[in-house]
């Protein structure tokens, strides 16, 4: 299972999260996947497609099984969606923070050039 902010200070991980935060992450990240996904489809549409082999003979059952189906897809597909978005967030906090640690650097190299000029000008005013 990735988990792309497991780093992050700010973010609890492991056996800091509380039972129901772990199972909504389990369970993201099962469900928010084109494994799902496609494995939901050809289920769905072979329950369709035989009439769920004679254990639902309700008059509409079909008609509630395409519109159970929907929600189902729509779940999947808001998780896909969701988890790319982080993945985005993710990638977008790694790029600030070597922006940021590249920074420092030149910042650092900065002042040491400003401190070896001081010393300079110290030297030529003697």
């Amino acid at each position: 299972m990735t988990k792309h902010w497991e780093f992050h200070p700010s973010v609890r991980t492991g056996k800091d999260r509380t039972l129901g935060e772990r199972a909504a992450d389990r369970m993201r990240m099962g469900m928010g996947t084109w494994t799902f996904l496609i494995t939901f489809l050809i289920a769905m549409g072979f329950w369709t497609t035989t009439g769920g082999l004679g254990f639902d003979p309700a008059p509409f059952f079909r008609l509630n099984l395409i519109l159970s189906m929907l929600a189902g897809l729509q779940g999947s597909v808001l998780l896909i969606a969701a988890k790319r978005s982080d993945k985005i967030s993710a990638e977008l906090q790694e790029f600030h923070l070597s922006t940021t640690l590249s920074q420092a650097e030149i910042l650092e190299n900065m002042k040491q050039m400003m401190e070896e000029h001081r010393q300079m000008l110290k030297e030529l005013n003697k």
